[in-house]
């Protein structure tokens, strides 16, 4: 497009007034007549594209303020999405900002903090397009602190200013100019692919928790996000764990796209949809270096991990377990919940031991030399022989509570092999956890 794209990482583009060309005669400005002939010797195209936008701008914006109304409760929920994204660092004070643009007889709010963008478009009854930038929090206090109703609002460009009425209570914000704020794109007509809301959000909840918040491995921080014919996989990892999970694209995708993700950009994206069948709109830009998630209302946009994904494939197992059972989903969160609370002292240590002669066949307990020791006997239909397994209660409990089926099956291969847990007649999902060793 026209406009200079937004990138995460760079510093935020400030524009300034253009230098004099090479080869322009100066002309010392005396008097009107003298700078009304120093402009008419310059040829239009002596100016840049954003000073001559700069003046029809301002000439069109700058003299009086332009009106938006919209409802209180639609703004608050707006204002609530692009927060999101709002930077809490301090380094550029202008992405402490959220961007208010009318387009379209729209009001769209804009935050960023050079990761993550989000565009959100509220209804609101517009009379001119214009762009100003407002405090964040303090503006989104203010704004949730109202009751509902018609809010209006006035935005002044030339005094940066922003005027707030909702009867009885009037505010002003002063604001920073809407040129200072980075370019955020929008979502092309055409997506890459299309996904409906609830199963990008069951993918997202049931993945990117797994991802590791330790900066020294990028790629690891991220979910590797693959697209191909008519199928879409989420894999994230840490060292003691992987998840993934594979679901159906609504409309086919030519040749392999793969990008790592940011597992928080991808959280941003579930808390933004709901469980309908609607879809949203896939777009990962040519050069692989961003990505769009855009439904009608909002459009998120995310940088891309660089890097190179481990081979997660390696490390599933193979073959058939020695161990397999099928257990409750919820009874077998219960009886972690509890034990987790004893296992804390004792380096999260739970032990699951399964013997199928035994009714219930398994059987959970913690056990804290200082503190005590519980232990859960759960139903459970087990195929195999007789083993004894420990696993960290933290890794256990996420990857339970991530699920909503009612039947999961924990496969072992041995007291030093990795457990797989997967839902009954999913074959489209699995989590692999990496066990403790258990003291002699």
């Amino acid at each position: 497009g026209w406009l200079p794209r937004w990138s995460p990482g760079r510093p935020t583009r400030v524009n300034r007034r253009p230098r004099a060309h090479a080869g322009t005669p100066r002309t010392r400005r005396t008097s009107r007549d003298a700078t009304t002939a120093s402009r008419n010797a310059h040829s239009p195209h002596h100016y840049c594209w954003y000073q001559r936008l700069h003046r029809s701008f301002r000439g069109r914006y700058g003299g009086s303020a332009l009106k938006v109304t919209c409802l209180q409760e639609n703004l608050a929920r707006g204002l609530q999405i692009a927060g999101r994204a709002v930077s809490t660092r301090g380094s550029l004070p202008i992405l402490g900002n959220v961007l208010l643009r009318t387009e379209s007889g729209r009001l769209k709010l804009t935050a960023t903090n050079l990761e993550v963008g989000i565009n959100c478009w509220v209804p609101a009854k517009v009379d001119d397009e214009g762009a100003i930038t407002v405090p964040a929090k303090l503006f989104t206090d203010f704004v949730n602190s109202l009751p509902a109703g018609p809010t209006e609002l006035s935005l002044n460009v030339r005094t940066k200013t922003v005027h707030l009425k909702r009867d009885p209570y009037e505010a002003n914000f002063k604001g920073m100019d809407a040129e200072e704020f980075p370019i955020i794109p929008v979502a092309p007509d055409k997506p890459t692919t299309r996904v409906s809301k609830s199963i990008l959000r069951r993918m997202i909840g049931e993945v990117a928790f797994v991802a590791t918040t330790d900066d020294s491995r990028p790629v690891l921080t991220g979910v590797l996000t693959t697209l191909e014919s008519d199928k879409i996989t989420m894999a994230a990892a840490d060292p003691y764990r992987l998840s993934v999970r594979n679901a159906k694209l609504m409309d086919r995708v030519e040749g392999k796209l793969e990008v790592i993700i940011p597992a928080r950009s991808l959280q941003e994206v579930q808390r933004v949809l709901d469980d309908s069948e609607d879809p949203v709109d896939i777009f990962v830009t040519p050069n692989g270096s961003q990505v769009i998630f855009h439904t009608p209302e909002v459009d998120l946009v995310s940088r891309v991990i660089e890097g190179q994904f481990p081979n997660y494939r390696q490390v599933i197992p193979q073959g058939k377990p020695a161990t397999r059972l099928v257990a409750q989903r919820e009874e077998l969160l219960q009886a972690t919940r509890l034990a987790s609370l004893f296992a804390r002292d004792s380096a999260n240590m739970l032990r699951f031991q399964v013997n199928p002669a035994d009714h219930p066949p398994l059987v959970i307990s913690a056990n804290a030399a200082e503190v005590g020791d519980q232990t859960a006997k759960v139903e459970a239909t087990v195929e195999g022989q007789n083993t004894t397994i420990a696993f960290n209660s933290r890794f256990i409990y996420d990857a339970l509570g991530s699920l909503t089926a009612s039947e999961v099956a924990l496969e072992l291969g041995g007291p030093l092999a990795p457990g797989v847990i997967k839902i009954v007649g999913d074959p489209d999902y699995l989590h692999v956890v990496m066990p403790l060793r258990i003291p002699a």
